[in-house]
């Protein structure tokens, strides 16, 4: 679609940088644009104020139907469920099509043979960071760049044209967004899934829809594409046949700055991607690694005083996550901040894990009270917060 005049509606601004990359996209291409979102003016004020120099009209704190019915395009934000949704149904009623920051980045890369995907349940950000770190090590001085994106954070379309047939994009992909780009039967040229366990059940139901949507990423390669990558326990868990890539045993040791045995893994996931990208071998790429330190909120070392480290793992959203991270330290040594929304996923066997392997749990958030009636049979102090 020629953007040029035409009346975009972004559905959902957020907070993370894909709304105003989105919103700044099409006001380069001519849009006229609505920017609504249910959230107040007050909580997206850092994304407004990115967006100020634009001509981007705003409808916050509220949707209207009629602002749905009376757009020629409506880019929805990946949070936003499509599913029984009274103003994308409207829209629907009245015959305005509908897309995704995702969908409108994949439609413009300029070679899908340069693309690489990722997707699971945890890890996948880390994954997606590595990758990025190895292939602009391997690629420095080369002809090639390197772009990361996707639900790692911001939006590559504001730079989508910048992006050169030589390059590489490295996407770490959501099940929302990979339920969005269905449609288009998008998957990318190399793909990994990190492992899958149930997650955003609230959204999608059950953890057969969830697979089903995660091995997307997959089901429409091309023969000529490399083998997928797929964590030691993804194969077992689709629901299609897939070659690939199996990690070695015993997995070789690589140099990481990242504790945990979990990061051990993401790193060979990550080797084995940018081998297939570069022709190189795992082996010879593995020390470039040693000097990644990680993302934000992601085992995320942020001080040591007085003999106690603190670590920010906020990223850690779901059950097997948070198990993980708890492992990487020794027992009755950790003192765990834990609770959140509720995603409709049973907490029991994590929260029975953590009151017997932390020194105290301090809880919050909806899901205080479920964890506090498992937590209280183990051996952690307990209090609620």
């Amino acid at each position: 679609m020629d953007l040029q005049g035409k009346r975009v509606l972004v559905m959902g601004l957020g907070r993370f940088g894909g709304g105003v990359g989105v919103s700044r996209f099409l006001a380069r291409g001519g849009a006229k644009i609505l920017v609504t979102d249910l959230a107040s003016p007050q909580s997206l004020q850092t994304s407004c104020q990115q967006l100020a120099d634009l001509p981007i009209d705003y409808r916050l704190g509220e949707h209207r139907l009629e602002d749905f019915r009376n757009a020629d395009l409506i880019v929805v934000n990946p949070a936003v469920n499509p599913k029984g949704n009274p103003f994308l149904a409207a829209a629907d009623e009245a015959g305005v099509p509908t897309t995704s920051e995702i969908r409108l980045l994949a439609a413009r890369l300029p070679r899908r043979d340069r693309t690489i995907g990722i997707t699971g349940t945890a890890g996948k950000s880390t994954v997606t960071a590595m990758i990025g770190h190895v292939l602009k090590k391997t690629l420095y001085g080369q002809t090639g760049r390197v772009w990361i994106g996707g639900n790692i954070g911001g939006s590559l379309l504001e730079t989508v044209d910048q992006i050169g047939p030589e390059d590489w994009v490295v996407l770490e992909l959501s099940s929302f967004m990979l339920e969005s780009l269905r449609p288009d039967r998008f998957s990318p040229y190399i793909a990994v899934i990190t492992n899958l366990s149930a997650n955003h059940l609230d959204r999608h139901h059950d953890f057969e829809t969830y697979v089903r949507i995660k091995q997307s990423i997959l089901d429409f390669k091309t023969p000529d594409d490399p083998t997928p990558i797929l964590g030691p326990d993804v194969p077992g868990q689709l629901s299609i046949k897939a070659d690939s890539i199996q990690l070695p045993q015993p997995r070789p040791h690589v140099p990481l700055l990242l504790p945990g045995a979990h990061n051990q893994t993401n790193a060979l996931l990550a080797l084995r991607a940018a081998a297939q990208a570069t022709g190189r071998e795992t082996g010879e790429l593995a020390g470039l690694l040693a000097d990644f330190n990680g993302l934000p909120h992601r085992m995320e070392l942020v001080c040591e005083h007085e003999g106690v480290r603190y670590y920010n793992d906020s990223k850690a959203t779901t059950p097997e996550a948070t198990q993980l991270a708890l492992k990487s330290f020794p027992p009755g040594t950790v003192h765990l901040i834990m609770g959140g929304a509720d995603k409709q996923v049973d907490l029991d066997p994590t929260v029975a894990f953590a009151s017997n392997h932390c020194r105290a749990i301090y809880t919050v958030g909806a899901c205080e009270q479920a964890i506090i009636r498992v937590a209280e049979a183990g051996t952690a102090e307990v209090i609620c917060c």
